[in-house]
């Protein structure tokens, strides 16, 4: 018999914990070889698992009497032993999971993995990869906001990483890795931009496109986009915040008269499918890669639907090997490329 995928679970951990984090996790229960363990407090948990249908056998609770709050200091998170989220992440470390997800203080997630698990060989700084939805598939962002200053070299590891992420997840045979810029032009962009550009196009183990903009990041120009952590986080939240706007436009404009109640009636299937497409609950969570381990970090205000889908993110991870792959990628890339990165 396989070795069952065991998940570990932060139930403390977001903005609806611990109820729909719970039910999240119970409701990815259905497939054999697949096990979750709840994380946090169990006076808290126990009652959100009664009266449901669930395989006991593969969900068990480990205790954990503290919580990481939203807004608390990573410094002091660190000093914490016994928050759900260190204990989650112990876990991982003595190999009792395979995988940890979260939908708690994502600094004080980054920093815990990062010390405790460490990095894997040939990687300086992690990164958090995020999906962005495109028509003609999905699209692999990196750094979402882990490192807010990079050297050129850390964009280089991205690229590497973000290009493994893709081959083996996505299925992408020879993924085009681009990096994000204000113009397609190499000259164009920061000091960093600009130094990363250089090093990308003379890495003869990437598939390198040159830079791509904000305006065709969505398009079908590059499967990897690579940029700083300060920066990706940004054009993230951009992008989630605009499809939000345009939902709220057009629900106005569909208000405006009978002909448009008409057409919205007309168009709610295609409507829904936009909304689907930028619904970040669709998605999951992001992958934190580049530690020894998987980490999946959730949106704060992930629901039951969202944290079922970053455990199915967490399963696919492991069971495609996306961790030994980045070592081994990583460890072919110029060994000083690793050493300035450092």
């Amino acid at each position: 018999m396989a070795t069952p995928i065991r998940i570990a679970v932060d139930a403390m951990g977001g903005d609806r914990a611990p109820a729909e984090v719970v039910a999240g996790a119970l409701a990815s229960c259905d497939e054999p070889g697949h096990e979750v363990v709840l994380v946090g407090r169990p006076d808290a948990i126990d009652p959100l698992m009664r009266g449901r249908s669930f395989p006991a056998e593969r969900v068990r609770i480990q205790p954990a009497e503290e919580v990481v709050g939203m807004g608390d200091p990573t410094a002091s998170a660190l000093k914490r032993r016994n928050t759900s989220l260190a204990v989650a992440v112990q876990l991982l470390h003595d190999r009792e999971v395979r995988a940890v997800v979260s939908a708690g203080n994502s600094a004080a997630f980054m920093a815990y993995a990062t010390l405790r698990l460490d990095t894997v060989e040939g990687v300086a700084r992690p990164a958090i990869a995020i999906f962005l939805p495109a028509p003609t598939g999905k699209r692999v962002l990196l750094d979402a906001g882990a490192n807010a200053n990079c050297k050129p070299e850390h964009l280089v590891q991205f690229a590497h990483m973000g290009a493994v992420y893709a081959r083996d997840v996505l299925g992408v045979a020879s993924p085009r890795v681009g990096i994000l810029s204000i113009g397609e032009e190499a000259t164009k962009g920061s000091g960093l931009v600009k130094a990363a550009h250089k090093l990308l196009s003379e890495d003869e183990a990437l598939n390198f496109v040159g830079n791509v903009e904000g305006t065709t990041a969505f398009a079908d120009v590059a499967d990897v986009i690579v940029c700083d952590g300060f920066t990706g986080n940004v054009f993230l939240k951009t992008a989630e915040g605009t499809a939000t706007a345009m939902v709220e436009v057009l629900r106005e404009a569909f208000r405006s008269s009978w002909r448009a109640k008409l057409g919205a009636w007309l168009s709610a299937g295609a409507l829904r499918e936009f909304r689907r497409a930028f619904d970040y609950a669709a998605y999951g969570g992001a992958l934190l890669l580049g530690v020894k381990g998987i980490c999946v970090v959730c949106h704060g205000r992930s629901d039951a639907r969202a944290i079922r889908g970053a455990i199915a993110v967490a399963r696919r991870a492991v069971a495609t090997g996306v961790e030994e792959q980045i070592s081994a990628s990583c460890r072919r890339a110029e060994p000083e490329a690793v050493v300035a990165a450092s």
